[in-house]
């Protein structure tokens, strides 16, 4: 820990469940430490139940730090914060006086192999990241698998010492967002609960369980509530809560278009009880957004949510048991989760659609039906049997077709999804 007074340090698991109700969260990081507070700042005056987030480079996410020198040396922007390389005392300037008890901060990365920005963020006062050794290896570049798990083993042990000196770290999985698109619900689903249980066994005992909005509604209600009951079933400790991320393959180009889809994201995530909201802004399809365009993001959904209800779903479902399937033959691989994980990949028992990551089979296809539900066209090695699939041919054209749906969708003049008022 750093020389920050540890009773200023949040507890960002139990704020989100004490919040009373959906806490919105933006994507949110700049180069600039100046930038990077006034951000934080904004966030913490919006018209919101909010949480702050520090999301780093791409550089730092790498381990590029040279590249970083050099782009700060040029006067060129980086695309967030680079946390490992300034010193701790800038961070905890930007920081001063905004994060705390009343306003958690969390540091977002994207990396599979993070040991130097766990360091960082602990030595700043920072108790909450997020990621996994699946989630942000696979999609991300070429790192083995094996190294991520490693890696991503020893970073989660090291982040739950916290709690000797009183600080509750908190986790959150990214596996429910895998590629973003095209992967059906179930192995979402799958993913982010092997996630939260690998983080179990390593230490840390608060997590968050994520899920993508992806390109139907009432098959999100479903998936999410299977998370939640999985997650009830499955997770050893009760400090658990889930996230719902809005839409991550292509963004609609229109403001209404952009609204409407975070507005269904804002409802899907207070339909299934879900207690914290990534939100995305109506700049998303063409640049990284200002503070403003958060901020109105972050307002927006939190308008949307206070007139959304929550709904009761099915106690079971198909999703519910695929993922259920999924789960199980995992953990059946091994008693070390991490080895488990490894061996699911090698084995095929899990495999992403569409990821060219060199651990992952890539003999999965998934396809979106006249419904809109994401369905599979090919479950390759996955344990879940030809009963769960509808063969086809994904084609080149039906792919391209597939990955601009919700785009053209929510971009219609007149588009086929419940109008989000007031915008």
């Amino acid at each position: 820990m750093s020389s920050l007074d540890r009773r200023r340090v949040a507890d960002f698991g139990a704020f989100v469940k004490a919040a009373g109700g959906l806490v919105v969260q933006p994507r949110m990081g700049f180069g600039s430490p100046e930038r990077m507070r006034a951000g934080l700042a904004a966030t913490k005056s919006a018209d919101a139940r909010t949480v702050g987030t520090i999301t780093l480079d791409s550089y730092t996410r790498v381990g590029d730090h040279e590249a970083v020198v050099d782009a700060l040396r040029q006067g060129v922007g980086l695309n967030g914060y680079p946390i490992v390389h300034y010193d701790r005392a800038v961070t905890e300037r930007v920081l001063d006086g905004i994060g705390g008890p009343d306003f958690p901060v969390q540091v977002r990365h994207g990396s599979a192999q993070p040991r130097d920005i766990f360091a960082a963020l602990v030595a700043s006062g920072m108790s909450a990241t997020e990621g996994g050794p699946v989630s942000y290896c696979l999609p991300y570049g070429r790192t083995r698998l094996a190294d991520s798990v490693a890696e991503w083993a020893a970073c989660v042990e090291s982040f739950a010492r916290l709690r000797e000196v009183g600080v509750e770290p908190h986790l959150e999985t990214f596996g429910g967002c895998m590629m973003g698109q095209l992967c059906p619900p179930s192995e979402l689903v799958a993913i982010s609960v092997l996630e939260a249980l690998f983080f179990h066994a390593h230490g840390v005992r608060s997590v968050s369980v994520s899920y993508a909005q992806q390109t139907n509604h009432d098959q999100d209600v479903e998936a999410v509530l299977a998370l939640r009951r999985l997650c009830a079933e499955l997770l050893p400790h009760p400090d658990w809560h889930v996230v719902v991320y809005a839409y991550m393959g292509l963004y609609p180009v229109t403001p209404e278009g952009a609204y409407r889809l975070l507005g269904k994201a804002a409802e899907l995530a207070v339909a299934t009880g879900s207690e914290r909201l990534i939100v995305k802004t109506v700049a998303e399809s063409r640049r990284i957004p200002t503070v403003e365009e958060n901020v109105s993001a972050l307002e927006h959904a939190a308008r949307v949510a206070e007139r959304s209800r929550p709904l009761s779903g099915p106690a079971d479902s198909a999703t519910y048991q695929e993922a259920r399937t999924l789960i199980e033959a995992v953990l059946n691989l091994h008693p070390d989760i991490g080895t488990a994980l490894r061996t699911a990949f090698a084995r095929g028992y899990l495999d992403v659609p569409y990821c060219l990551h060199p651990d992952n089979a890539g003999r999965t296809r998934g396809y979106i039906d006249d419904r809109g539900w994401l369905r599979w066209a090919d479950t390759g090695r996955l344990p879940l049997g030809r009963a769960v699939s509808s063969p086809r041919t994904v084609t080149a054209g039906g792919l391209l077709a597939d990955l601009s749906h919700v785009r053209r969708a929510y971009d219609a003049p007149h588009a086929q999804v419940e109008p989000v008022a007031g915008v």
